[in-house]
């Protein structure tokens, strides 16, 4: 798959206007307008230049109230969200106020039109389907939508509608910047008027398509589902980074068809597999698509959300398809692997392939001895191992020390919603008594049974990443029986290491 070229227009010559002089002389001396994301004026500091990879203070002395009101007597008025821009120009000015209202702080970001960048997904925008987007702060999720709005406004002639709170996406004035092309714009007030905006549209102007940034109010949620079911395509954002960690927001979880504890007949149960009590999807969702952008040139599409929500809810772990922008402008696609359960059969596996409470934790141990966390998981014989991938961790295990540090890897798990336990000291004794706690008697796993579920899980990761995956330490009656299950898929496997940590390593290729 290949994409055009990639062009990015910023207007930054109107937002040095806004500054004053010094300030502005200053950042034009430094050069690398290119890498420019922010100018922040806090009163009494030295300016602060943020460039993507590096920050720059001014050391001509600090901000005076001189040099807010300047600024602030050359831009739009702010609303009430404190935020105000420059006409016709997607910089944004947001300001920080004391206790009696005055500014005293401004953050001015530049506001950039890429064109080009819609081209990765072009194929999923054009699909009729609504679509939902997610990712971090600051990793391009606007300007996506802005390029969507232009291209199904030109390129296929729709009639497309942006609901533009803060005039993020089509900049500030009456006059919508031309990133949007011939989309019309309707502007925000406040925040919090947004959903009634979103019904406005649908209702006033007849649209085919709603381009709404940052859906993050159970109203707005409410709102969007109103506009799905009356056949207007939605292309939108929405707080959060993937889209198990949607699911698990209340407000927003309606968006990917809410969640419902369901009682089963004392059959189904044992059908399943499963408690009587189990979790299943409300509704139809109101996206069909989930996008995650996991940077500006990498993105997870799942394209069936209701089918992956299903899984999720079973314990399955679906595997997107990925999407990566090389430096040619070409981009690569990796398909997404079918769940380990169907890989031989082609079926979607039962509820009850795996029941819920016998679920195989990984630990991701976090100032916690790695060796005496895997001799207490095998020691007690509970289903678990330790995993070196934070982001493949179902928790993270740490010290009370290393939890009062606030450290990177902490604050990563955190905003992925892993769960973080403490224990006090970094004994064998406390780790144990952790997993104890953590796993009652009756959701221990046989050890063959977890030993064998751990293959499953690996399979989907070595298909789909192309690369070996080494499983955890066993005995050799177990790693026989995990090296019969890898054959069954096709693929290959060897043990490495001495005892007791020899373990079996899986290949994506059978081995000559």
């Amino acid at each position: 798959m290949t994409t055009g070229r990639i062009e990015t227009t910023d207007n930054l010559d109107l937002l040095l206007a806004v500054l004053p002089p010094h300030i502005r002389m200053k950042i034009e001396e430094e050069g690398k307008a290119e890498q420019l994301i922010e100018i922040i004026l806090d009163l009494g500091r030295p300016p602060e230049i943020r460039y993507t990879d590096h920050a720059v203070y001014l050391g001509d002395g600090p901000v005076s109230r001189e040099d807010i009101q300047y600024v602030v007597s050359r831009i739009g008025a702010f609303t009430k969200d404190n935020r105000a821009g420059i006409e016709r120009t997607l910089h944004r000015i947001s300001a920080i106020r004391n206790r009696l209202g005055d500014v005293i702080g401004l953050t001015c970001r530049v506001g950039r039109a890429v064109y080009g960048t819609v081209d990765i997904v072009r194929d999923v925008i054009e699909s009729g389907k609504s679509t939902l987007l997610l990712g971090r702060p600051g990793v391009g999720k606007t300007t996506l939508l802005r390029e969507a709005a232009r291209v199904l406004a030109d390129e296929l002639g729709k009639r497309v509608i942006v609901v533009d709170t803060s005039n993020e996406i089509a900049g500030d004035g009456d006059i919508p910047h031309p990133g949007i092309g011939r989309a019309r714009r309707m502007q925000v007030p406040s925040p919090d008027q947004q959903h009634a905006v979103m019904i406005e549209a649908v209702e006033n102007h007849m649209p085919e398509v709603i381009v709404i940034d940052e859906i993050g109010t159970e109203a707005e949620a409410l709102a969007a589902r109103t506009i799905a079911e009356r056949g207007v395509q939605l292309i939108a954002t929405a707080h959060g980074h993937s889209l198990e960690n949607l699911l698990l927001n209340p407000t927003l979880a309606d968006l990917v068809g809410g969640i419902q504890p369901v009682t089963l007949s004392d059959e189904e149960a044992r059908r399943r597999g499963t408690q009587k009590t189990v979790l299943e999807r409300k509704a139809p969702p109101t996206f069909d698509v989930l996008i995650e952008i996991q940077s500006r040139d990498r993105l997870a599409i799942h394209h069936d959300v209701a089918s992956v929500v299903d899984q999720l809810l079973r314990g399955i772990h679906p595997r997107p398809e990925v999407r990566v922008r090389r430096e040619d402008g070409s981009v690569e696609i990796t398909p997404p692997a079918r769940p380990a359960a169907a890989a031989a059969s082609g079926a979607q596996p039962e509820a009850g392939s795996f029941p819920e409470k016998k679920k195989v934790l990984r630990i991701y141990p976090y100032g916690v001895t790695r060796q005496r966390l895997e001799r207490a998981i095998r020691e007690l014989r509970v289903p678990a191992y330790t995993t070196t991938d934070i982001g493949q961790a179902d928790l993270v295990l740490t010290l009370r020390g290393h939890a009062r540090g606030q450290s990177r890897k902490l604050k990563q798990a955190e905003e992925r919603g892993i769960p973080i336990y403490v224990i006090k000291s970094n004994t064998l004794k406390q780790i144990q008594n952790f997993l104890r706690d953590t796993f009652s008697e009756a959701d221990y796993m046989d050890e063959r049974e977890a030993a064998l579920r751990e293959v499953e899980e690996a399979i989907p990761e070595v298909v789909a990443g192309q690369y070996p995956v080494e499983l955890p330490p066993h005995n050799a009656s177990i790693r026989r029986l995990q090296h019969q299950l890898v054959a069954q898929y096709g693929l290959a496997s060897e043990s490495k290491g001495r005892e007791p940590f020899r373990r079996v390593v899986i290949y994506p290729v059978e081995r000559g």
